[in-house]
C-alpha cells in the first residue's frame, strides 16, 4: 500500500448501477506499521464490495458527505456487521464506537431507516427491535469549515450546493498532499475551495449539458471541468456517473474546459495521491 491512496468501491451515481454500487470510497494513509482508513460515504449496495477491500475492523472513521440513500444508507447494514459479528457478540472482546461524521441529523435520519416497527408480529411475550445506532457508532456533526483529524490525515468539510445539506469533503495527508471528494454538488465557491490545488479532485458529472438544465443539484462534466480549471487542481477523476448518464460524453464536456483529459473512476480500483 502507498502512503495516501483511494479505492473507488462504488461510483454509480443516484443509485446502485449494474456495474456498481452506489458513493463510497476509501481512503487509506500509512503512518508507520499504522495504517489509517477512513470511508468517504456508504451508498446504497456499498457494503458488499466495501468488504473486499477491508474488513470492518480495519475502518477508522466514516464520513458522510450527506443523507440521500444512495451516500447513507448502508450505514444500516455496518451497523448490523459490527453488532453481530460472532467474533465480538458472543466473544469477550468488545469493538469501540466507530465515529460517523455527518451533517447534523444523521443519527436520526439513519436509526428511522434502521429500525422497524414489529407491526403484527407485536403482542405479548414477544421481543421488539430496541437496537440503536449509537451502539456501535458515535455520530459527529460537520459542520462549514469544521476539520476532523484522523490518524496522519485531517478531514476538512466544505458546505456546497445540493438540495440537502451537503459537504465536499477536502483530506489532507500530513506530507502535505490533499485528495479533495466533491460529495454531489453543483458549481459553487464551497466547491472550488475544497478542490483549491488538490493533488486529486474525485468529482462528480452525473448530469450531460443540454439534457439536464436544472441548476443546484448535479455537475455536468462541463462544470465539473470548470470547477478544477478554476481551483488549480492537478488531476481531475470524474465519478457519480448514472447509468442513464454518457461517461464519454461527460468526459468529452470536461476535456474541454478543464483543458486535459480527466480520469473516470472504475469500482475498485485504488489511485495514488499525489
Amino acid at each position: 500500500m502507498t502512503d495516501f491512496s483511494i479505492t473507488a468501491v462504488g461510483i454509480s451515481g443516484s443509485y446502485p448501477g449494474p456495474a456498481s454500487s452506489a458513493s463510497c470510497y476509501v481512503v487509506s494513509a500509512r503512518d508507520g506499521e499504522k495504517t489509517t482508513n477512513i470511508v468517504l460515504d456508504l451508498g446504497s449496495g456499498a457494503l458488499g464490495p466495501l468488504q473486499t477491500v477491508l474488513t470492518h475492523t480495519q475502518i477508522d472513521a466514516v464520513f458522510l458527505s450527506h443523507l440521500h440513500p444512495d451516500h447513507c444508507l448502508d450505514i444500516t447494514g455496518l451497523y448490523v456487521l459490527r453488532t453481530y459479528d460472532p467474533d465480538f457478540f458472543f466473544g469477550d472482546s468488545h469493538l469501540p464506537k466507530l465515529p460517523v461524521y455527518g451533517p447534523a441529523g444523521s443519527e436520526e435520519r439513519l436509526q428511522a431507516a434502521h429500525r422497524t416497527p414489529a407491526g403484527l408480529a407485536a403482542g405479548p411475550g414477544k421481543n421488539t427491535d430496541e437496537s440503536t445506532l449509537d451502539s456501535a457508532f458515535e455520530f459527529k456533526d460537520l459542520t462549514p469549515g469544521s476539520r476532523h483529524t484522523i490518524g496522519p490525515l485531517t478531514v476538512e468539510a466544505h458546505l456546497v450546493e445540493h438540495p440537502v445539506e451537503t459537504y465536499a469533503l477536502r483530506v489532507e495527508h500530513v506530507s502535505g498532499a490533499v485528495l479533495t471528494y466533491s460529495g454531489d454538488s453543483d458549481a459553487c465557491d464551497g466547491l472550488i475551495e475544497a478542490a483549491r490545488g488538490a493533488d486529486l479532485f474525485v468529482c462528480e458529472a452525473a448530469f450531460e449539458e443540454g439534457r439536464d438544465t436544472v441548476r443546484g443539484i448535479h455537475l455536468t462534466g462541463k462544470r465539473a471541468g470548470e470547477v478544477a480549471q478554476a481551483a488549480g487542481v492537478k488531476r481531475l477523476m470524474l465519478t457519480h456517473i448514472p447509468p442513464w448518464t454518457s461517461e464519454h460524453k461527460v468526459r468529452a464536456e470536461a476535456t474541454e474546459t478543464f483543458g486535459s483529459t480527466p480520469e473516470l473512476a472504475t469500482p475498485l480500483a485504488t489511485y495514488t495521491v499525489p
